[in-house]
């Protein structure tokens, strides 16, 4: 079981599509700060939320790159993009092995069933990859404000 990464922590290396394909690595993030969020679902009512509210929001997040990162595959995050007219990449995690470096693929139960899946989780990078900031367990509604908030 992974260790959930803590502020002062580095971003782990990773090497994962977007949604149109394209390869991401920690290197296309230098420079810039960037809201890394980890939602378990595309279109999903939570997953929904959140993504509208930092869609509202989101010109107000100047010099800031975001990403969403689920394992959904990138045809699904191509649909989630489109149905919500996102303005920011969605990542496909699709062997979790993102989630698990950063500490955030757990084990949930619903219906008294235990599975394995993302706990909603935001990470805000500096422009060296190092985290400033961690949202766990992450409210959908309101994060944007809580994140603008922190960029101050």
């Amino acid at each position: 079981m992974s260790h959930m990464l803590l502020e002062g922590d580095l971003f782990p290396n990773f090497d994962l599509p977007d949604q149109d394909e394209k390869r991401l690595t920690p290197d296309s993030l230098k420079g810039k700060r960037t809201l890394v969020c980890f939602y378990p679902k595309d279109d999903t009512t939570g997953c929904t939320a959140e993504a509208c509210g930092i869609r509202g929001a989101f010109p107000r997040f100047s010099g800031v790159t975001v990403f969403g990162v689920s394992p959904d595959s990138p045809a699904s995050h191509r649909r989630f993009i489109a149905k919500y007219n996102l303005p920011f990449m969605l990542i496909a995690d699709e062997e979790h092995f993102l989630a698990e470096a950063c500490g955030v693929w757990i084990e949930k139960s619903m219906y008294g069933k235990k599975y394995m899946g993302i706990e909603r989780t935001s990470f805000l990078l500096d422009e060296n990859g190092k985290i400033t900031k961690v949202w766990r367990k992450v409210k959908p509604v309101g994060h944007a404000d809580e994140v603008l908030q922190a960029l101050g």
